[in-house]
């Protein structure tokens, strides 16, 4: 019983210490997104190329790496938040444009948005690439 408490204890303390992927900004007014989509864009490295590479060129079973691309029919700016098993990734998208990024094959991953005045989160397991139309 005493070895089982141990084991416990020294458990909860190595997991206090892992950082944690799957918790992300909240944002809770359009005001807030628009101030977020102009911080993150000021910062942000495009993936479009590596992308369209990819997309053009066809998956292959020996990627470990897939496409996800987000486009934003609303009329307004966001930043979507991908976050995953030791993956966090936040990408701006302009009213109007596609985003996109390479994330990990096979793994489920949280995604979160405002979109105008609707929030948008969904939990989706990714093995092939992804595509998603976000709109107000």
């Amino acid at each position: 019983m005493r070895t089982l408490f141990v084991w416990s204890a020294i458990l909860f303390v190595l997991n206090s210490c892992m950082p944690s992927y799957n918790n992300y900004p909240v944002v809770n007014s359009p005001s807030n997104a628009e101030r977020e989509y102009q911080e993150v864009l000021k910062t942000y490295k495009s993936e479009t190329a590596e992308v369209l590479t990819y997309l053009l060129n066809g998956e292959s079973p020996e990627e470990t790496k897939t496409a996800l691309t987000v486009e934003n029919t609303s009329s307004c700016n966001m930043v979507l938040t991908v976050s995953g098993n030791n993956y966090f990734k936040r990408i701006p998208i302009g009213k109007g444009k596609i985003g996109s990024a390479m994330i990990p094959k096979n793994q489920t991953y949280q995604l979160s948005a405002i979109v105008c005045k609707s929030s948008y989160l969904t939990s989706k397991f990714i093995a092939t690439s992804y595509s998603v139309k976000l709109s107000d």
